[in-house]
């Protein structure tokens, strides 16, 4: 596919001093990228009291795991495009779902881009699911499809086992996991060798309601999860066996929250916050717990900075590259770090079209929603119950549950223009605080914190102006099949990077939507 927007070309800076040059490439690490698909933080390492995952609590007793680590977009095509890229989704252009013909601007740099470009050699096992394919110069695909029917663990060991004892040099491999997305298969393959079942279960407490139907998917989901550790315990059995493992960094995360009621889809906790592992050794600190506020941003920095790589410096977008690497906390340290994360969701397609914008400090989280005057969509499609949303809560499951979760469910639904939760106190974010006068301090300080980040980043949303063509366009689109025109292309990549390079201040145009009462 060719450049949908004009992208300068990102260069990786060969001109450094005698001390800062790259280490030979027999010395620079090799680096395996784990990433299991719709997955929170339903691990044992992380307190989950039902799913038992020996290879990943392994894993994190080996590295470093982070209790507070948040994607920017639970969706996967923009949430990888994020991970990839280290930008914000409306920095690189993917803010929906590759299926619907979702892209980024162009061939913008990203890790593997970046790596190949530095000696690297790429590998990826499973599904890209990131528009234009063409940014990615992988050298090594396997199942790169995402038949989510389809669970070969064992294969992918395999293949990874192969593209690893290919060369020495060292190499980039991202392996994606399909599990545990939708359909939730209770045993493939003879995984798990044990079937939780529903009896033994309760849905995640954010879910609220409870029933029978629920615990079964719950089960299944959680024997997904088993299935998925297994997998990774053989993954990580064929890196020890390469006499790699030694000289290999390690990432674990999962791309977002999973498919049930209030995750998936949405900006709320269980949606963002994910697990993150990181295995290196001789560089993190085995079994070290780190509590403070990390992104899925933070992925690639730290990668070129172990593979001595500069970073990408493309002049157009804003000047700073918003992660930072994770080796100061990797290493045990002390240091600043940021004080709030951002999520995102526009609802991935224009069947869900919903834009929901979040931050959140180390206790607060503040949920904007400036198209409060339509029923959020993606709540509808959970009710609903079709395709992937069938694990979502029905309505007599809601209607048999409390009255505080019925309220709850109603707030799903009929957004408010503001949600504020104390996620330190309400981690399931059932109690809006927004309203009360008690907090107005706390929500406004949250707001222009937002502010600051939308003007820093350019974020093409924050204008009245370019949401409002956006609305159109997604809201258009429900009438053509796009999806079957070989030629269609979102419109809204011109706008937005139009936006983003224009010499006008973000905080110029008086009718910005937040500003609203």
């Amino acid at each position: 596919m060719t450049a949908l927007v004009a992208v300068p070309t990102a260069t990786v800076c060969t001109q450094l001093s005698a001390a800062e040059a790259p280490p030979p490439m027999s010395d620079r690490p090799n680096v395996l990228f784990i990433v299991s698909d719709d997955h929170g933080i339903e691990l044992s390492c992380y307190g989950d009291p039902y799913v038992k995952t020996p290879h990943m609590d392994r894993l994190a007793e080996q590295g470093v795991r982070f209790e507070r680590a948040f994607v920017t977009y639970a969706v996967c095509s923009p949430s990888r495009a994020s991970f990839y890229t280290g930008l914000y989704t409306h920095q690189n252009g993917h803010v929906g779902l590759a299926t619907h013909k979702f892209s980024m601007y162009g061939d913008v740099p990203n890790l593997y881009s970046i790596l190949r470009d530095a000696g690297y050699r790429t590998g990826m096992i499973g599904k890209l699911h990131v528009n234009p394919e063409s940014a990615f110069p992988i050298d090594f695909r396997a199942y790169p499809g995402f038949n989510f029917k389809d669970r070969p663990m064992r294969g992918f060991a395999d293949k990874a086992a192969e593209f690893i004892n290919a060369s020495d040099e060292p190499f980039f491999l991202t392996v994606n996991y399909p599990d545990p997305h939708t359909p939730w298969l209770r045993q493939q393959y003879g995984l798990p060798e044990k079937s939780y079942e529903g009896k033994d279960i309760k849905p995640p407490p954010w879910v609220g309601a409870d029933s029978p139907r629920l615990r079964e998917l719950t089960a299944d989901y959680y024997n997904c999860v088993s299935r998925l550790d297994t997998g990774i315990g053989m993954l990580l059995d064929e890196l020890e066996s390469s006499g790699k493992a030694d000289n290999t960094l390690v990432i674990y995360i999962g791309d977002h929250g999973p498919q049930f009621s209030r995750a998936k889809m949405s900006v709320f906790e269980a949606s963002l916050h994910i697990p993150l592992i990181v295995r290196w050794p001789g560089h993190a600190q085995a079994g070290l717990v780190r509590r403070e506020l990390v992104t899925t941003l933070d992925i690639l920095p730290t990668i070129l900075q172990a593979a001595g790589v500069d970073w990408p410096q493309d002049k157009l977008l804003p000047q700073q590259m918003p992660g930072q690497a994770l080796q100061p906390l990797l290493e045990g340290g002390q240091v600043t770090w940021r004080t709030h994360v951002i999520g995102l969701t526009t609802g991935a397609y224009p069947g869900a079209y919903f834009p929901q914008f979040s931050i959140r400090d180390d206790r607060y989280k503040l949920i904007m929603s400036p198209l409060r005057d339509r029923p959020n969509p993606i709540a509808a499609a959970y009710m609903g119950n079709q395709g992937h949303y069938t694990a979502g809560t029905q309505q007599q499951e809601i209607d048999a549950s409390s009255p505080l979760v019925q309220q709850v469910y109603d707030l799903f639904l009929h957004v408010p223009y503001f949600e504020l939760y104390d996620v330190e106190n309400d981690p399931y974010e059932y109690h809006n605080l927004a309203a009360d006068p008690q907090y107005a301090s706390v929500r406004q300080q949250l707001f222009e914190a937002w502010w600051d980040w939308a003007r820093r980043t350019r974020f093409p949303l924050a204008d009245k102006q370019v949401l409002d063509q956006f609305t159109a366009e997604q809201d258009n689109a429900l009438k053509v099949d796009y999806r079957k025109n070989p030629d269609f292309q979102w419109h809204y990549l011109e706008t937005f990077w139009a936006f983003m390079t224009s010499n006008q201040p973000v905080d110029a145009n008086p009718s910005m939507v937040m500003l609203a009462p």
